[in-house]
């Protein structure tokens, strides 16, 4: 219970925050102030509607936004999010477009459950929804998960990647962006060991610390400086009682947040500051830039105390996967059992949370995979959010992953007509 006292202080501090946005704004737009010239009120008024908006943004899932796409025949097709595989801690969806065949390449997208929500790959799903039929791991806020529901730890993260691709057959092709690679690969080992009928068809691995070691970054090195209950004492907090998840030991999406947002303190203040201006001349929009990125980037989640604290410790403190060494469940999962499954890993040149090297490595630990089936890819200049969801993406890693899926594609069978019958 102790440690609801600092979750809730977090709370009250960001309301506070958004009820002083939403006054400032509110009496900086008050009538009889018009009569003033002074600039002091447009600042103030421009200020409050910046803050009000950010503070909000803290506490609220985006929703998709992809509400149709156009279609090979030039007409708009609606597009509808399905439910297909529905568990405590995390979703399987499927984005259906209406009055549209199925699609023969069909992506499973596995999002990151690193701080932010599903809705970070936007872009990405929307890029690949004209040529492929999409699922996404849409995980959900533990802040909102009964405590009734148990743990959920690196295992169980694996494990829910095993149900989700045995749900989709083995005709799916596995795209994991930053965080869920190296239990992405696990996984895919898993059922190479315990289905391999059920294993995917490709596995495409972008911008995920496979060996932190690798290239040692920020992130690694915080993780080895640190001991595992000093993490725990520093990061760790108890749901208040807002929340249906009250009592839940979780790594708070604020406290996320704030290490996110002090890592480029100087970027994001000045992109703030520009933001305020801009709005109190009159130039800024709902939907300008600055609102696109930072209505999702400031929209955090919690995650499970276990969920984190055995991914620091297992996955980058004792480098499990690196080593080959990860176990599920009492089982070894041995990466080596990969051996039909076409694996590509994607890096960006200029990537500072998963330097260029610790996703490559993959390839060292499939043993057992042939050469023919593996493929590798750095991104000149790309930073992390560009090899996945930004320009990057867009004009050349999206077109090269497609044309790895569909070179992995069985090829078609070719019918034999009888001599006889041909005119």
């Amino acid at each position: 219970m102790n440690n609801m006292a600092p979750y809730d202080l977090m709370e009250s501090v960001r309301n506070t925050n958004e009820w002083l946005g939403a006054t400032a704004s509110a009496m900086g737009s008050y009538p009889a102030f018009a009569l003033s010239m002074n600039p002091f009120l447009t600042l103030a008024q421009a200020w409050g509607k910046v803050t009000e908006r950010s503070f909000a943004r803290m506490v609220a899932k985006p929703g998709w936004g992809i509400r149709s796409i156009v279609g090979s025949d030039g007409t708009d097709h609606l597009v509808d999010i399905r439910t297909v595989v529905e568990k405590p801690f995390g979703n399987l969806i499927h984005f259906s477009v209406r009055r549209r065949d199925p699609m023969p390449r069909r992506v499973l997208l596995v999002a990151p459950m690193s701080g932010h929500y599903a809705t970070l790959c936007r872009s990405t799903v929307a890029s690949l929804l004209p040529d492929c039929e999409v699922y996404v791991t849409d995980w959900i806020n533990a802040r909102d998960i009964p405590v009734s529901a148990g743990k959920f730890d690196v295992e169980d993260y694996t494990l829910y990647l095993v149900e989700f691709m045995k749900a989709l057959g083995p005709d799916i092709n596995v795209v994991a962006v930053c965080q869920p690679a190296p239990l992405t690969l696990a996984a895919t080992a898993y059922l190479a060991a315990e289905d391999p009928k059920a294993q995917p068809r490709t596995l495409t691995l972008i911008g995920g610390p496979i060996d932190p070691d690798a290239t040692p970054s920020d992130v690694t090195d915080f993780g080895h400086r640190i001991n595992m209950g000093q993490l725990e004492q520093m990061a760790i907090q108890q749901v208040g009682f807002k929340y249906k998840g009250a009592g839940r030991a979780v790594y708070p999406g604020l406290l996320q947040l704030s290490s996110f947002m002090s890592m480029n303190a100087e970027r994001h203040s000045k992109a703030f500051t520009d933001q305020i201006l801009a709005v109190a001349n009159g130039t800024a929009s709902d939907h300008d830039a600055h609102n696109r990125f930072y209505d999702e980037y400031l929209a955090v989640m919690d995650m499970t105390a276990e969920f984190y604290l055995s991914t620091v410790e297992r996955i980058f403190k004792n480098g499990e996967i690196a080593n080959n060494d990860f176990f599920v469940e009492g089982r070894r999962v041995d990466i080596g059992a990969i051996t039909d499954v076409a694996v590509i890993t994607v890096e960006g040149e200029k990537d500072d949370i998963s330097s260029p090297g610790q996703c490559v490595a993959a390839h060292r630990l499939l043993t057992g995979l042939p050469d023919s089936k593996k493929a590798q890819h750095l991104e000149p200049g790309a930073g992390h959010y560009g090899i996945f969801a930004g320009k990057s993406w867009r004009t050349n890693i999206r077109p090269l992953v497609l044309k790895f899926i569909d070179a992995n594609a069985p090829k078609p069978k070719v019918a034999l007509v009888p001599a006889a019958d041909v005119s």
